[in-house]
């Protein structure tokens, strides 16, 4: 099911359709998002202009004290979510409103992958380029939830909508438990009939591209011990093949037997064997001393795993883990897996956002939206509430260079992002509830 699913999600969007031109309403939203994106621009560089990394804990509440005040004037009701002191995290916004009909969960996140040491880059625009440290991951798809909503007010369309508004706040580095990082996350998919995920566009090849798919992204440890002695009896009876070999044995079998299946990709990053170990996970470190007339003792790995679908993931850490429990002599090995971002498979409700995504992109005057490959694209959060409700990312504005110095926008996308969201949600909102 899901290969089909992925062969029609790569397939050229739908023709043209009679909802591939705009209503008056949506024509008057249109026309005030036009007249009001100076404002949207304001706003963007006042949030830009705060340094937010998600270890900058005053700065990430101090941006959600910016976004808390747009969407209390917009009627929600906004609650600050703390996290655990230990877990060294700002916390989390939420703004929630009642109404009748299909549930939307609208996802931001207030953090940058740039900290304090990285400098402090902010707002700069020449011509239609703007630059500055999150503008494009993700401030600027804060501003298009923020002026999406406001355009569905100025046409009375906002009152009868339930709306959940999540900011989180270390999307770029989840605080960990993730039960607990990402609890109020999850409640909100749940709760939910539509997810959509408000990073920045993907404009390539002359199209826009519509997110409906995202990989998982997970870890795994492998420990392998052996038995140690001289050199000179290394794979006897009585020594065996000692820790390294071991590791090789496993390491060469996950990559003739777990490699293959599309768009699963798995990567051994970190590797250290010999008679002494020394392994910090929370630091991804390790040192290791051994000498080459001693069988080593100890070896570990450290690798990832991205997969389409929880099936994928769930065969692929099984085949793992039958690799290796089949020891070599005199050795043992175990792996243990952590969990981290869940996969957001193209599923059939999906497919259908995407396709009235697209209906809309044309009647804006732009070309029919495919779906992107999965390859393209990283985990993001909406993966999360991914398995609870039908979803589509990449609303935002279009930019790139993200996690770079030179990270960009184009202003001009801003109002284009905001109609494209704003329609949507107006679209599916008038469709019938679901049940």
């Amino acid at each position: 099911m899901i290969r089909l699913l992925i062969a029609l999600m790569l397939a050229i969007a739908s023709p043209a359709s009679a909802a591939e031109s705009l209503t008056d309403d949506e024509q008057r939203m249109a026309d005030w998002i036009d007249a009001h994106t100076a404002e949207a621009v304001a706003l963007l560089k006042e949030t830009v202009d705060i340094p937010s990394g998600t270890l900058n804990l005053a700065g990430v509440r101090e941006v959600g004290d910016v976004m808390r005040r747009e969407l209390d004037a917009l009627g929600l009701e906004t609650e600050w979510v703390e996290m655990p002191v230990e877990m060294n995290r700002a916390g989390h916004l939420f703004g929630r409103k009642n109404g009748s009909g299909k549930k939307f969960l609208l996802i931001g996140h207030l953090d940058t992958v740039f900290e304090i040491d990285d400098g402090i880059r902010p707002f700069a625009s020449d011509g239609d380029i703007a630059r500055g440290h999150g503008i494009s991951d993700m401030k600027s798809g804060n501003i298009v939830i923020v002026y999406a909503l406001r355009a569905l007010q100025e046409i009375g369309a906002l009152e009868d909508i339930p709306v959940s508004v999540a900011y989180i706040g270390d999307e770029e580095e989840s605080g960990v438990p993730l039960s607990v990082s990402r609890k109020e996350l999850i409640e909100a998919g749940i709760w939910a009939d539509i997810a959509l995920g408000f990073e920045e566009a993907v404009f390539l090849d002359d199209t826009d591209w519509a997110t409906v798919a995202r990989r998982s992204s997970s870890g795994w440890t492998l420990t392998v011990e052996g038995k140690q002695s001289h050199s000179s009896s290394i794979f006897s009876e009585e020594t065996g093949a000692g820790a390294i070999f071991e590791a090789a044995r496993i390491l060469n079998a996950f990559y003739e037997q777990v490699r293959g299946p599309e768009y699963l990709t798995f990567n051994a990053g970190l590797i250290a064997g010999g008679t002494e170990v020394q392994y910090d996970a929370g630091q991804s470190r390790a040192s290791a001393f051994g000498k080459s007339n001693v069988v080593p003792r100890t070896l570990v790995v450290e690798g990832g795993m991205r997969t389409i679908s929880t099936e994928q993931l769930e065969w692929a850490r099984a085949t793992m883990q039958a690799i290796v429990a089949k020891n070599l002599p005199h050795t043992k090995a175990s792996i243990t897996f952590v969990d981290g971002y869940p996969p957001m498979s193209p599923t059939e409700g999906n497919l259908a956002l995407q396709r009235a995504f697209s209906d809309i992109n044309v009647a804006l005057g732009r070309k029919p939206m495919p779906a992107l490959d999965p390859l393209r694209r990283g985990a993001a959060d909406i993966s999360f509430v991914a398995p609870y409700t039908d979803a589509l990312a990449g609303l935002g504005a279009i930019g790139g260079n993200g996690h770079t110095p030179d990270e960009y926008l184009e202003l001009s996308s801003l109002s284009l992002a905001i109609k494209r969201a704003a329609i949507l949600i107006y679209r599916l909102s008038r469709e019938e509830a679901a049940d």
